[in-house]
């Protein structure tokens, strides 16, 4: 609640000083001159005249707060829609931390597979050594066939390693972009800042 009330009064600051281009010492004239117009016993000419000049200073402020409603709207769906990017970001890591834990555990299941082959040679060697070779050839192309398929999944899993080391690449270099381009923005709007204040001490 407390930064909706400090933007509250930023954006009430913003509409009686406008852009910061003296429009609190229009206001402060055009009160002063309509004080002055009611109380002048002038001719209608002048009185008309003065009504004029206080008509166009209450123009120049009108469109200048309008102006700075118009950019604090914008401010306000620029930072929705940096909101939504974090948002986004921050599912695509969580995402790619699942990934990950996911293809770790193929990798496991993978040591296993290699584990398991291992252990199927070496029982292929003492079966090649039984006298009964009919049977233990059967049993030899069952393992082989089996064998086929686990260093096929092998192949499948280290595959998806390898593409989401990648893509968990490209998200991390996303997420360096959108930081620069944050930091340069902030950087511009200072920039602008310390620029307008000469003007402002002009006026």
């Amino acid at each position: 609640m407390g930064a909706v009330t400090d933007d509250e009064v930023i954006r009430k600051r913003l509409l009686i000083d406008g852009d910061g281009a003296g429009d609190d010492r229009r206001i402060n004239v055009l009160l002063k001159s309509f004080t002055k117009w009611c109380n002048s016993p002038g001719t209608p000419d002048e009185g008309f005249t003065q009504y004029q000049r206080m008509m166009g200073i209450l123009a120049q402020c009108e469109f200048s707060m309008g102006k700075t409603l118009m950019v604090y709207d914008m401010n306000l769906r620029e930072m929705e829609n940096y909101e939504k990017i974090y948002t986004n970001i921050e599912q695509n890591i969580t995402s790619a931390h699942d990934k990950i834990a996911e293809c770790k555990k193929e990798i496991q299941r993978a040591k296993r597979i290699r584990k398991n082959r291992q252990e199927y040679d070496a029982l292929a060697k003492v079966i090649q050594q039984h006298p009964d070779r009919h049977e233990t050839l059967k049993q030899l192309e069952a393992l082989d066939k089996e064998l086929q398929q686990l260093s096929h999944i092998k192949e499948n899993v280290d595959a998806k390693l390898e593409l989401r080391k990648k893509q968990f690449h490209v998200l991390l270099s996303t997420i360096q972009e959108l930081q620069q381009t944050l930091e340069n923005d902030e950087k511009s709007d200072n920039d602008e800042n310390i620029q307008g204040s000469p003007a402002q001490n002009g006026e």
